[in-house]
């Protein structure tokens, strides 16, 4: 099992920044890849942004160009950098794992979430 710990939540700007950070731990090793899922008010948990093991981003088009996701190298620590912040990215924040067991996919973690709101 792979344990998340979000944290980098709280009140941001319209139009201002912020960054969220998950750390991994467990077994870590299974870890395919990890990203990042937003639950706004109302709405169902939908994908924001997703990076590979070995570094490669993907984001939806909403975030595209205005978040950044990233991990650090040699850890198992992943980080959301967000930018031009609108309306609509605020809510709560899940950080997931997709784990590998032999090659096959092997289920996915999730962290606890972290709230994100937006403000004049």
């Amino acid at each position: 099992q792979v344990q998340l710990v979000e944290s980098g939540g709280g009140a941001v700007q319209l139009g201002g920044s912020l960054t969220l950070s998950c750390a991994a731990s467990g077994s870590v090793f299974t870890i395919r890849n990890m990203g990042w899922y937003l639950q706004a008010p109302g709405k169902s948990r939908e994908l924001v942004a997703d990076i590979t093991t070995g570094g490669r981003p993907t984001y939806v088009p909403t975030v595209a160009g205005r978040f950044t996701i990233s991990k650090e190298n040699g850890k198992d620590t992943i980080y959301l950098q967000m930018k031009n912040f609108r309306w609509e990215d605020a809510g709560v924040y899940y950080c997931y794992v997709d784990q590998l067991d032999r090659g096959s996919f092997a289920g996915r973690s999730w962290g606890q979430g972290t709230q994100v709101s937006v403000s004049l």
